[in-house]
């Protein structure tokens, strides 16, 4: 697989990543099995996805335990990327805390899950309105220092907050000027896909030209760029969708022409080629510096995923999907 590099640390993994969050957190719950998951993690090792994308806060803590059962036998084929700042209380309720006492405790707490001295990419998950971010950034920064993490991160703040805002993500390159005077950001994640492109606007020219890498989180649209959800299939409680404006019926049913255009695609490249697969493709010709992250908990998808980094587009393919209608969603 090709190989891609992140930012100021100059660490290189590969093209496509794992997201972990779906094994333990955010979709349907009745789906979940720690051993399925498990061999979801070595296929995507085996097939080249390095980066296993996970957070303090999924389960919480059950995420980074299940990623921590592969590194123990496999640490020198993953780069290891968590995620500090968020906290789960009472019914699901999230808090963020950026105090830097808490940050190094978090840090000490998600090396033992993950049985692991270092951590290749420790990301602020959400900055703390108590807290000035610059005081945060400091600690994580001191964990460098310490060597138990190699490199920083920062997720973006979410892009539907943005968009009613009128400004996608300045907020967030507000930050990164902020904490980029206090210590090299290395990444920055944020949703980006073939219908939330957002971030194409300034937040990934602001990347590239700092040489910063841009981990693309929810790049196959929670699914729904896969081609396997059907209109009105409906969703348990706990998943997200069921809340999102997305995945309604009607939202779902709307949006079917964003899918058929990426299945036209998939069909010029032959047999076995899958929307999914275009849209990760898609991505990665977004510049040398985009590394998708699509999450999965099963391995057969995986190993799908990690073969997108394979698939070349071509100019026609580029320019039919530059023409699919824009997605909409209940809040349109």
């Amino acid at each position: 697989m090709e190989r891609r590099t992140i930012g100021a640390a100059a660490l290189e993994v590969g093209a496509i990543g794992l997201g972990c969050m779906p094994m333990s957190w955010g979709y349907t719950a009745s789906q979940r099995s720690g051993e399925r998951s498990l061999r979801a993690v070595h296929a995507a090792l085996d097939a080249g996805s390095s980066l296993l994308d996970t957070a303090d806060m999924y389960g919480p803590f059950t995420n980074e335990l299940l990623v921590g059962r592969a590194l123990k036998e496999r640490r020198g084929d993953a780069f290891v990327a968590t995620k500090c700042g968020l906290l789960v209380g009472g019914d699901a309720h999230v808090v963020a805390n950026g105090r830097p006492g808490y940050v190094k405790r978090a840090c000490d707490a998600s090396l033992r899950r993950l049985q692991t001295d270092v951590i290749d990419l420790y990301q602020l998950h959400r900055a703390d309105p108590e807290v000035p971010v610059e005081e945060t950034w400091g600690a994580m920064a001191e964990l460098v220092s310490a060597g138990k993490v190699r490199a920083l991160g920062v997720c973006a703040t979410g892009a539907p907050v943005a968009r009613r805002a009128g400004a996608p993500h300045e907020g967030t390159i507000r930050q990164l000027e902020r904490v980029q005077q206090v210590f090299p950001v290395s990444a920055v994640q944020a949703e980006l896909s073939v219908w939330a492109r957002e971030a194409l606007d300034a937040l990934l020219p602001w990347c590239a030209a700092r040489g910063v890498g841009f981990l693309a989180a929810m790049p196959l649209g929670s699914g729904f760029l896969s081609g396997t959800l059907t209109p009105g299939q409906g969703f348990e409680p706990d998943d997200v969708r069921a809340r999102h404006p997305r995945f309604t019926a009607e939202m779902m049913a709307a949006n079917q022409p964003v899918v058929a255009g990426l299945r036209r695609v998939a069909a010029r490249h032959g047999e076995g080629v899958t929307p999914a697969q275009v849209a990760l493709a898609w991505l990665l010709g977004q510049g040398p510096h985009v590394i998708p992250v699509p999450g999965t908990k099963r391995e057969e998808w995986a190993r799908e995923n990690a073969a997108a980094a394979e698939l070349v587009l071509t100019a026609r393919d580029e320019a039919e999907i530059e023409r699919l209608p824009p997605a909409r969603g209940s809040w349109d």
